[in-house]
């Protein structure tokens, strides 16, 4: 981020080869015949970005700056360098990258921009970090969390090859350490027409400090909302961003009227008793001590900050790159809280259909939305009014995410559209917990 004028780590548990097959062989028994239902793609709750990742794109642009004379500035061989590095992965998951170049203080800069196939070219949502840092240091945090952050979610578009409503492209911006002057090059270069089919651009830009804070842009409420429910999900409380407001490439986007969002966890601001508490670290210290200066390395990254930050950029992103308007049809919905028991007994939430004539579509839409710590430990089915059950996810003991927030599709033109129709949820595995939010149906 450029000038102006202790929480606990996720769990991880281990599960024996052995448990999983007597666990998956008994329910699938217990729940056979089941027809397996097709899941809508684009929209598929978002897949956990490894950390372990991340930190490794945070290794490399330490490597980079350490090699070139201390940092990654604008100008400086260390950018370049960083730049290369983030587009050889870029061009090898099969996206389509370029190179913008302009010119800042007598030096060349570099933007670089990915697209990913796909997606509707007059809906485009894009996600954004500033890749240098200031020149008295490497810039891990600033801004190479964000930058690493954003390389990993695209990635992990491409593992899973998304195939999103909307088109996605990323960036990673040049010279915003000087006053946002790669960012500003790429939209002022763009003729209005592409301006105006920028459908959002959302920015990370400090995601890792290591005395968090969780701020959240409140510009665009659409995208602020979607980053709230996601920390929600996790019982972690944010705040309103303030200290970085305009200071950052968002401001770029924000200003000729693309809506904007995105995330930070401090700078040099100092973190108060109250924010402390909530929040844990400690009260009387600066969010980022390191800011701007050449502590700024990976040993000054906070991994549970920048692990929710992650997977916060990649639900935001699933989201709202699917966000298509409700298909056609009447909905049924219930919205009544059903606490999920650990490890115990399969719980349902009913929404009654009536009035109805005939048999349910071919394409039954089940919106689902399951708030739960640990998303691998459920099976989810949903259960036609005669009994017969629909499989909509399966438990698996390597997805550790959290929340099952999803739109499935089942073929049910053989069952008969009106009665009571059941969401089924059972939490399988030991220590996490959660509740079904809601569940709709659209015929």
């Amino acid at each position: 981020m450029r000038p102006s004028r202790t929480v606990l780590p996720h769990r991880r548990r281990r599960v024996t080869a052995g448990v999983i097959a007597l666990t998956m062989g008994g329910l699938l028994a217990a729940t056979a015949p089941t027809a397996l239902a097709a899941p809508a793609a684009p929209t598929l709750a978002a897949p956990d970005i490894p950390l372990a990742n991340v930190k490794a794109h945070l290794s490399q642009l330490q490597s980079v700056a350490t090699a070139n004379g201390g940092n990654r500035a604008h100008g400086r061989p260390g950018y370049k360098a960083s730049l290369d590095y983030v587009k050889a992965k870029l061009d090898a998951a099969g996206f389509t990258t370029s190179v913008k170049q302009f010119t800042s203080n007598g030096a060349t800069g570099y933007n670089l921009i990915a697209d990913w196939p796909g997606g509707d070219a007059n809906q485009v949502l894009m996600a954004g970090a500033h890749l240098d840092s200031v020149s008295s240091g490497p810039g891990i945090n600033d801004n190479g969390s964000g930058s690493a952050a954003v390389l990993e979610t695209a990635l992990a578009v491409s593992r899973e090859q998304l195939k999103p409503a909307k088109h996605l492209r990323f960036a990673w911006w040049g010279a915003e350490e000087l006053g946002l002057i790669g960012s500003k090059n790429y939209v002022n270069s763009l003729p209005a027409t592409e301006r105006s089919k920028i459908s959002g651009y959302l920015n990370f830009d400090m995601i890792g400090s290591p005395n968090p804070g969780y701020f959240v842009y409140d510009d665009d409420p659409v995208i602020e909302k979607t980053f709230k429910e996601y920390f929600t999900g996790l019982g972690v409380p944010t705040e309103i961003e303030t200290e970085g407001d305009g200071r950052s490439d968002h401001a770029s986007f924000k200003n000729v009227g693309i809506p904007v969002g995105g995330l930070f966890t401090g700078a040099s601001r100092t973190k108060t008793s109250a924010q402390a508490q909530k929040w844990g670290g400690t009260a009387g210290q600066a969010f980022d001590r390191c800011y701007h200066s050449s502590c700024d390395t990976t040993s000054n990254i906070n991994d549970t900050a920048l692990d929710r930050n992650s997977d916060a950029i990649a639900h935001t992103v699933w989201s709202l790159a699917a966000d298509t308007p409700v298909p056609p049809g009447d909905t049924y919905e219930n919205t009544t809280d059903v606490s999920i028991p650990d490890n115990g007994a399969a719980v349902t939430s009913t929404v009654t259909v009536a009035g109805r004539t005939g048999n349910a579509p071919v394409a039954l839409k089940v919106a689902v939305d399951i708030r739960h710590t640990w998303r691998g430990d459920l099976v989810v089915d949903l259960l036609a009014p005669d009994g017969t059950p629909y499989r909509l996810k399966n438990s698996s003991s390597n997805d550790s995410a959290d929340n099952v927030i999803a739109t499935y599709t089942v073929d049910a033109s053989s069952e008969a559209a009106n009665g009571a129709w059941k969401l089924r949820v059972q939490d399988v595995e030991a220590q996490d917990t959660g509740y079904i939010n809601s569940v709709k149906l659209t015929f």
